[in-house]
């Protein structure tokens, strides 16, 4: 079977360890994680995280149905076959000069990025969107010079008026 990105949505319990823990699943069955964004729901006792990996759906399904059993671990879906809403977001330090300030504003724009800091030498730019739409904002920033980048990875939900995959108050699970 071939490896492919899965999406997996997790309601954990907001507390110290839960993070490391299911991390430490992933590092035990030899999987990297692309990408894991967490938050914290609308329950301050709930966090939701969204995990990409790299993975053939077997093996992915096993690792999902272990994260299942973690005691911390409310519930987990695997929502890649899903129709989603994805979103990241990136925040990127580019080189700016008095020359090239008009052209970065002009691009941004036209990804419908903002301007979020400017000194002397650069600006920080924000951009929200999928990875296709924020690689290809980075691939032409980085002809002016890109300083740094921070991005925080994939955050999704399934699309449709079914409610969602789960509601944070879905806490059958007390710890």
């Amino acid at each position: 079977m071939a490896n492919s990105k899965h999406t997996l949505a997790a309601l954990v319990h907001n507390k110290p360890g839960v993070l490391n823990r299911v991390a430490s699943l992933f590092r035990r069955r030899g999987f990297n994680i692309e990408s894991i964004a967490v938050g914290r729901t609308d329950d301050p006792r709930i966090s939701r995280m969204t995990i990409v990996v790299l993975g053939d759906d077997a093996t992915v399904e096993q690792v999902r149905k272990q994260l299942d059993k973690v005691i911390d671990v409310v519930k987990i879906f695997d929502i890649t076959g899903d129709d989603l809403v994805a979103r990241e977001l990136a925040l990127v330090r580019v080189k700016a000069t008095a020359a090239t300030r008009a052209e970065i504003v002009q691009t941004v724009n036209i990804f419908r990025g903002g301007i979020i800091d400017v000194a002397s030498n650069s600006m920080i730019v924000e951009i929200t969107g999928d990875e296709d739409k924020i690689d290809s904002l980075l691939n032409l920033l980085r002809g002016y010079g890109i300083k740094e980048v921070a991005r925080t990875g994939r955050v999704a939900m399934t699309r449709g008026g079914t409610g969602g995959t789960f509601r944070s108050d879905e806490t059958a699970k007390q710890p």
